[in-house]
């Protein structure tokens, strides 16, 4: 989605036409349980022209889709006496508890996102589920306090942090 109704808030090449109420009342359209259901929300920034023509260096595809499928073996295997459960997505609330348990300093870290940020306990479970796949893609056993952090920044869009950011 666009981030305002003129489409250019936050562009570094274009001035936002919008007033803040204007894309408060924009993003309010987005119901917060709506956003909750979402794993991920990121901001895709605007491409250079280097970018858009391939003059960055980065990684191939082929790269990402074999950490991927180590990732999603991983989680097969995890799962393996599980008929209800093959990949982190399908965690119920009490699976999430039992696969996704954390340090104390990855949970005070977690805590403190759900208190700065008034993130609902569904948040907070996709928060766990994006962190237990970053590790699985990361091949660590164990959620770091670091992978709390990413899961944390794929939430850009649940509505405090997207409004007073």
């Amino acid at each position: 989605m666009n981030p305002c109704p003129c489409g250019w808030f936050g562009d570094p090449f274009h001035e936002c036409t919008c007033t803040p109420g204007i894309i408060e009342r924009y993003m309010s359209r987005i119901s917060g349980p709506l956003l909750d259901r979402i794993d991920i929300h990121i901001e895709v920034p605007r491409l250079s022209s280097d970018e858009l023509e391939g003059k960055q260096g980065g990684e191939t595809s082929k790269t990402i889709r074999e950490r991927v499928n180590k990732a999603r073996t991983i989680q097969l295997n995890r799962y393996k006496h599980r008929d209800d459960i093959y990949c982190n997505a399908h965690l119920g609330p009490k699976d999430v508890k039992e696969f996704c348990a954390l340090d104390s300093e990855s949970s005070k870290l977690l805590h403190l996102a759900v208190e700065k940020f008034g993130l609902s306990a569904r948040a907070y479970d996709r928060i766990l589920k994006v962190a237990r796949t970053i590790s699985d893609i990361d091949n660590s056993e164990n959620i770091k306090p670091e992978y709390i952090s990413e899961a944390i920044q794929y939430r850009s869009l649940d509505r405090k942090f997207w409004l007073h950011s």
